[in-house]
């Protein structure tokens, strides 16, 4: 592209719109028009996401500029669940303007159109070449990225049945506003499992698995997802575990992990243990399989707040605009 794409973020003072501002912010083909905030309009970026010191002299605004044609390219939504909806029912946006949602409104393909807009389930490694030609994309949960990445291969086999998984997330996967299980003398030492089989990101991630293997989870005899969550006392990153039942062995499980994710340079195979250190601060997935007869047990790793939201989100971008996807996410672990 010869002149940068021109952004705009709504709910800019949260986690993820903090990660979005970092990595735009470095991007080489991205300029920042606008970010957003009610509550901090006119102060400093930095005064809110402090390690943007030195960085940027943007400051928030506390007003939206109207959002015609040329005034930006994409429109960046880092509200909570609900607010993408309200604030698309109240604000116009040129159709010219592309829009990219990090909440659940658009997820599910019954919620997926408004008005003119229709949006696009943004996961890369499923839905690539829709993602290209989208006006609107619907950012997938950070759960919900972690645990399809680890079945989607043996979905598009059709070898997924009943799946048990179990995850655990950092405190910021619960957002920036404090409650009594994000504050830190109840999250330091401590864990807890919490909407156990009822999470809301199963929804998604049984729509993605119906996409690849027809009929999946459609009823109780065809299969299911039981996951349990749990809170860890660590800021950021997701581990999951899902146990299916599969009678290849590991040497076709692994060549068939290898070849759905041959052409996706954020997903990997690792023959050895997988831990989170080595996914924070990326917009990798690192996923490592075990079997014991016929229990296979995939594990997968992610930072909650990259390739589960901002990194992701970015990536989705770039595929937008006809970017490589890996432009500006060229990252490394903080691994020490």
């Amino acid at each position: 592209m010869n002149s940068k794409i021109k952004v705009g973020i709504i709910g800019g003072a949260g986690y993820t719109a903090g990660e979005l501002i970092r990595i735009l912010l470095q991007h080489p083909a991205t300029e920042i028009i606008f970010v957003h905030s009610k509550s901090n309009g006119d102060q400093l970026l930095s005064k809110v996401h402090d390690d943007l010191i030195g960085d940027t002299v943007l400051k928030f605004s506390s007003t939206i500029p109207a959002l015609t044609p040329g005034s930006i390219d994409v429109l960046f939504l880092c509200q909570g669940h609900g607010a993408s909806k309200a604030f698309l029912e109240a604000q116009p946006v040129d159709a010219s303007i592309r829009i990219i949602d990090l909440s659940q409104d658009f997820r599910l393909t019954d919620l997926s159109v408004m008005g003119t807009r229709t949006f696009v389930y943004g996961l890369p490694e499923l839905n690539r070449d829709a993602i290209r030609t989208a006006k609107n994309i619907a950012n997938p949960g950070c759960f919900a990225t972690a645990i399809q990445l680890g079945l989607l291969p043996l979905a598009a086999a059709g070898l997924l049945e009943t799946v048990h998984t179990t995850g655990i997330t950092g405190a910021t996967g619960a957002g920036q506003s404090p409650s009594a299980t994000t504050h830190f003398s109840w999250r330091v030492n401590n864990i807890q499992a919490y909407k156990t089989l009822t999470h809301q990101h199963l929804h998604e991630i049984k729509q993605s698995l119906a996409q690849l293997q027809q009929g999946y989870a459609s009823t109780d005899d065809k299969g299911a997802v039981n996951f349990v969550p749990w809170r860890g006392d660590f800021p950021r990153g997701i581990f999951i575990s899902s146990q299916v039942q599969c009678t290849l062995n590991i040497i076709e499980i692994e060549k068939l992990f290898t070849a759905f994710y041959k052409d996706h340079p954020f997903v990997m195979m690792s023959h050895g243990p997988i831990h989170l250190k080595q996914v924070v601060n990326t917009n990798k997935c690192i996923i490592q399989l075990e079997k014991e007869g016929d229990s296979l047990v995939v594990h997968s790793v992610i930072d909650n707040l990259f390739k589960g939201a901002s990194g992701q989100a970015v990536q989705n971008m770039n595929l937008m605009f006809g970017l490589a996807e890996t432009t500006g996410l060229q990252l490394k672990a903080n691994y020490f």
